[in-house]
């Protein structure tokens, strides 16, 4: 819900870091290897390709979007290093007239600092679940880190999964993973309508250049903006 009037004022008092960008997404897991980098950086690339000129937060201290930017010989938008626990307080400064920012946050469980202040800047946090049993037992710890940082922003964020590496087209609706979409809904998780199919398109695109168009990630910057204008 958008601030106004005193309301805003007040709240900009209370939390000088309130984004300034129209689109501000994080993805935020507990643990590493579910897919944060390669959904940041596919992200970022689909909003460009849709006129929506994006920065790309490399937050994790491992680096692995920069990395990924070096190898391909650049990407076509910037890339900021912020391994840091105010990410929250620094990020206005690299914006420019930039309309979005997508972050590749670190795994809580060993960052948790940084990934709070991330999730402190951004209104959109996009928790990427594999439909498999045991990464949908971590929910109910990320369902509790999410709860505590909502308290620390002036306004809520929205919070949603989307289901990563899936078994194919059509198993979010009908097949297998559509269990754990049902599963995700009843225990009050947002689940996002677009999900990405498990291909080596994107399980071996690290360093390679990024062409979202046609791709999944196409679709969920789509239906992110979307949500975006509906909210």
């Amino acid at each position: 819900m958008a601030l106004c009037g005193p309301s805003r004022r007040s709240a900009a008092a209370r939390d000088p870091t309130l984004t300034r960008v129209t689109l501000s997404y994080a993805f935020v897991n507990l643990k590493p290897g579910v897919g944060k980098t390669t959904s940041a950086v596919w992200l970022a690339h689909a909003l460009h390709e849709l006129g929506i000129p994006p920065l790309l937060v490399d937050s994790d201290p491992a680096s692995s979007a920069l990395r990924w930017s070096e190898l391909a010989g650049g990407f076509p938008l910037p890339v900021v290093a912020l391994p840091v626990g105010d990410v929250h307080r620094r990020v206005n400064d690299f914006l420019g007239e930039r309309q979005a920012v997508v972050f590749d946050a670190p795994q809580m469980e060993d960052h948790s600092h940084i990934a709070r202040s991330i999730m402190r800047y951004a209104s959109e946090w996009i928790v990427p679940v594999t439909p498999a049993p045991i990464e949908l037992d971590r929910m109910a710890p990320i369902g509790g880190e999410m709860g505590d940082v909502q308290s620390l922003r002036a306004h809520p964020a929205h919070a949603a999964v989307l289901l990563n590496r899936t078994n194919r087209a059509d198993a979010t609706r009908a097949g297998p993973d559509a269990d754990a979409r049902e599963a995700l809904t009843e225990r009050g998780f947002d689940v996002l309508s677009t999900h990405i199919p498990r291909l080596d398109l994107y399980a071996q695109s690290f360093g390679s250049p990024v062409v979202a168009k046609g791709s999944a990630y196409m679709d969920l910057a789509e239906e992110l903006v979307k949500r975006q204008d509906t909210a």
